[in-house]
């Protein structure tokens, strides 16, 4: 008896129940979304927005600090003009104009270093981090070199303030009497002087300090993964300390004229207050 085969149709395999992502995803994007982003920020773009408000509001304090021995310029130089005329003689513009350069120029390294970073570069990353570093060294370097120069003439108020105690410089005492002035004026001048450079090179030392980390962390290729910000936030912080210094620059080495090596105003010139 011949028996039927009965075929028997195969079933089709059931349709995959896995729906993809509602929200696509590149590798690069889902890692930098683990490793870069923190738990209390939805997305990258509003913990970018978060860190930059936050460094600028930094920043504002900064201003208003630096701000409150602005004015304080303003008003004694507004009291005491031809005195603060006199300080600024002493003032070596030379030296002063060298570390202009020096801070303009280290602004241009930090800018690269930002650029560097955003594209990935760990090479010119470092190299660009390291020449700020050397820039902002040599800065400090220079203005130490004025500060002994300083010490040594006798014009650093509370430490050596000497320089109206010898002979020879009796003439300057009866010019500044000639405009109702004294020595005691003239050191004003230096106690703001040294207050407004002294603060900014604190400012250089801690700036300093965060380019050194920063350049480390970089050789290891941490900012280069995406991770770019903080060398942003850095640049930040150097540029607004270099943009301190032009102002400094002019309000106490230029305000008596253009006189290389120090001392350019004349014994019995002058006029102001």
């Amino acid at each position: 008896m011949a028996h039927k085969t009965q075929s028997v149709a195969e079933a089709p395999a059931p349709a995959s129940t896995h729906k993809p992502s509602s929200v696509p995803h590149s590798a690069d994007a889902e890692a930098d979304g683990h490793s870069l982003l923190h738990h209390h920020f939805d997305t990258l773009e509003q913990q970018r927005e978060c860190n930059s408000l936050g460094m600028w509001a930094f920043l504002s304090t900064e201003i208003m600090m630096f701000g409150g021995l602005f004015f304080a310029y303003s008003l004694y130089r507004w009291l005491y003009e031809y005195a603060f005329n006199v300080g600024s003689s002493h003032q070596n513009i030379t030296l002063g104009t060298i570390n202009t350069f020096v801070l303009l120029f280290s602004s241009l390294s930090m800018a690269l270093a930002v650029h560097a970073a955003a594209v990935r570069h760990k090479g010119r990353l470092v190299r660009n981090l390291g020449l700020t570093f050397i820039l902002g060294l040599a800065f400090l370097v220079i203005k130490g070199f004025e500060w002994a120069g300083d010490y040594r003439e006798g014009l650093v108020p509370g430490l050596n303030w000497t320089y109206y105690d010898h002979p020879e410089h009796q003439g300057q005492i009866a010019d500044l009497a000639r405009h109702g002035l004294n020595p005691d004026h003239v050191k004003m001048y230096f106690v703001v002087y040294f207050c407004m450079t002294g603060l900014h090179a604190i400012h250089m030392i801690i700036g300093l300090g965060i380019v050194g980390v920063m350049m480390w962390m970089a050789s290891r290729g941490v900012f280069t993964n995406g991770n770019d910000q903080p060398i942003e936030i850095v640049g930040l912080y150097w540029h607004f300390v270099d943009i301190v210094w032009v102002f400094l620059f002019p309000l106490l080495y230029l305000i008596a004229g253009f006189h290389p090596g120090g001392l350019g105003l004349p014994a019995g010139g002058g006029g102001g207050h």
